[in-house]
């Protein structure tokens, strides 16, 4: 069941980035590693501004919103079934990536779907994210 939302997961995320008129830069980010089995959503790479919906969250866990970028700043929200869930900046200057987590306790996030946006302060910002519910 797992396997079977992180890949609904990824064709979400890969439709919300051609939505978004942006997509995947180089091949390989180096912002953030795949987050393996307790992945729900992995953005590789994007630039400017953007975001991801989901689904496949499970209440019953803690989920764990973590986002890299380089070259200026970003804004991030998170909601879960229509409720605001996260919301923090990572601040990230040209030529060293910044780094941020949120660690939401089980029951914050609400089972099924939610939603994430980005919002770059400059078109130019590079930036990944990953979602996961450590068991």
């Amino acid at each position: 069941m797992r396997a079977r939302n992180l890949l609904i997961g990824a064709l979400l995320a890969a439709g919300a980035m051609a939505a978004a008129g942006a997509g995947p830069a180089a091949a390989a980010s180096g912002l953030l590693p795949h987050p393996g089995p307790e992945g729900l959503v992995w953005v590789e790479e994007m630039t400017g501004d953007g975001g991801v919906a989901s689904g496949g969250a499970w209440e019953g866990l803690p989920t764990v919103l973590t986002v890299a970028c380089e070259g200026g700043s970003v804004d991030v929200t998170m909601e879960s079934q229509g409720y605001p869930v996260a919301d923090f900046t990572v601040e990230c200057p040209v030529g060293t990536p910044g780094e941020s987590s949120v660690v939401m306790d089980a029951g914050v996030v609400r089972s099924g779907s939610f939603t994430i946006g980005v919002d770059a302060s400059d078109e130019r910002v590079r930036w990944a994210l990953t979602v996961t519910q450590p068991e």
